[in-house]
């Protein structure tokens, strides 16, 4: 079922000496995981590698019946699991780290066939990834309670903290590994069990972890996945939102299928985490070092080609130094990014996750352009294929254009200019998400006045990549709500009981 990869180059299809040649077969699953088990569905979909178009496999589609049977499993497991030791929660968990940094490798591999990233970035990926599993093996043994001193002498009261119960884990495409491990890891370290759906182009990584969760130990039924194809998600997905054994739902996605979650959830008022979509805004101040800012915002932007929910979508740079930058981003472009197959070495710019995603590039771009935007390098498809687009700068953006108030999710860089840091400020903040924001200044005052009033979950001073394990990942507006990741992350899986203890 698993096929070779294909990569192409201006000569067409050519076989790739860095394809899946050699992988463990251990890891390359295509059947559901559920209570344990490796169990296939009555149907399957193809999963196709973006850079060549070419069928890497056919996975298992579960539908409504295998989901609620998921779900089953993770309550029975629950029930045992609510019960094991932090400290062998705890290890577990830690052996489940242990395993993904010693098949790092592969699980690159595989990250970088079905999601088409460069080679480097998945392997930057799998550790990340498994950094979450190590970080809340640690907080699992300090999920403390409180003792509370009540008017009445005769009284204590306790806060004590419990598991929530089944969490449904529903995941994106553009980080396969990372989304799941950062939900995955806190749920299981405060005792509750999951069941994971992953996006339908990326199912691959979430059934290696669970081959990975297996020979860790994790006892059957605390770690259930179940791929499915696009025409069975939005069924698969109201089931997990509906089934009253699921107590929580996590879900990493766009804010229009949060929404529509959100909505299913509330008919039985499951406890729901969102980390939805974003339009980071990147401000450059007359102040700032722009060699600096020009280095963070090739970081931020064109991480994964533009597709992450927390890359800048706005280039907002002030007059003062805004043809300095332009200027030197563009040169940046030019001369540091390079289009290809994630498997070749010098390739630091993957194919998009599919046409769909293209198009829509195509149309922030064309839409701008319409309306007197001027494009500085790329601006057009890629020769290598149909999922490739160029690195693309556009100058002389206004507020009006598509990609001043959409998410573009593409390797697009649109700058707007700007007089005042007021004005800046209520750029940033016009939208109807917050998830994260970056801005460039050497100026103390102005630093915090403009990290307080920006409107995000998130914000970068002075640098491009904040993501870190040890950090409250989130939003705020519809980008979201509660946190991921850091001393919070856990709390999401956890419910307060408060006891009065009396007659004494």
């Amino acid at each position: 079922q698993w096929r070779g990869m294909q990569v192409w180059d201006r000569e067409g299809p050519r076989r790739s000496a860095g394809g899946l040649a050699g992988l463990s077969a251990a890891l390359l699953r295509t059947d559901g995981f559920v209570g344990g088990r490796w169990l296939p569905a009555a149907a399957v979909f193809p999963v196709h590698d973006p850079a060549s178009g070419a069928e890497l496999g056919l996975v298992a589609d579960c539908g409504v019946p295998e989901t609620r049977a998921a779900v089953r499993a993770a309550y029975e497991a629950f029930c045992s699991w609510k019960g094991v030791s932090a400290k062998e929660r705890s290890s577990l968990l830690r052996k489940w780290y242990d395993l993904m940094i010693q098949n790092k490798d592969d699980l690159a591999k595989i990250i970088t066939a079905e999601s088409g990233k460069p080679l480097k970035e998945a392997q930057g990926e799998v550790v990340y990834s498994a950094l979450f599993l190590e970080w809340f093996s640690e907080e699992a043994r300090r999920i403390y309670g409180d003792v509370i001193y009540t008017p009445a002498r005769d009284r204590r009261a306790l806060v004590l903290k419990q598991p929530l119960g089944v969490a449904a884990v529903i995941t994106p495409w553009n980080f396969p590994s990372a989304m799941i491990t950062r939900k995955v890891g806190a749920a299981l370290a405060a005792g509750c069990t999951v069941v994971v759906k992953p996006a339908e182009h990326t199912p691959f990584s979430a059934l290696a972890l669970a081959e990975l969760a297996n020979q860790a130990g994790i006892p059957p039924g605390v770690y259930n996945v179940v791929p499915c194809s696009r025409k069975k998600a939005k069924e698969v997905g109201e089931t997990l939102c509906t089934d009253p054994l699921v107590s929580k739902i996590s879900f990493t996605g766009s804010t229009a299928t949060g929404k529509i979650l959100l909505h299913h959830a509330a008919g039985s008022v499951k406890r729901v985490s969102m980390e939805l979509g974003g339009h980071a805004p990147f401000i450059v101040f007359d102040s700032a070092n722009v060699d600096q800012a020009v280095a963070g915002a090739m970081a931020s932007k064109f991480r994964n080609s533009g597709q992450t929910c927390v890359c800048s979508n706005r280039f907002l740079v002030q007059r003062g130094i805004h043809d300095s930058f332009v200027k030197k981003f563009a040169e940046a472009i030019k001369t540091k990014l390079r289009v290809g197959n994630g498997f070749e070495e010098r390739t630091t710019q993957g194919p998009l996750i599919d046409e769909k995603a293209v198009e829509k590039v195509e149309k922030h771009v064309s839409d701008a352009i319409s309306k007197g935007a001027t494009v500085v390098t790329g601006g057009k498809r890629h020769q290598l294929g149909r999922n490739f687009f160029e690195p693309t700068l556009l100058s002389n953006v206004t507020r009006d254009m598509l990609c001043s108030h959409e998410e573009t999710f593409g390797p697009l860089a649109p700058v707007i200019k700007f007089d005042t840091e007021e004005e800046a400020v209520a750029i940033a903040n016009a939208a109807d998400v917050g998830l994260a924001g970056y801005f460039y200044s050497q100026d103390p005052a102005q630093i915090w006045r403009v990290a307080e009033r920006l409107e995000v979950g998130m914000v970068g001073v002075n640098e491009g990549l904040i993501s870190s394990v040890e950090c409250p990942f989130g939003g705020v507006k519809q980008s979201g709500l509660g946190r991921e990741g850091s001393k919070y992350g856990i709390d999401e899986y956890l419910e307060l009981k408060y006891v009065c203890f009396g007659g004494l």
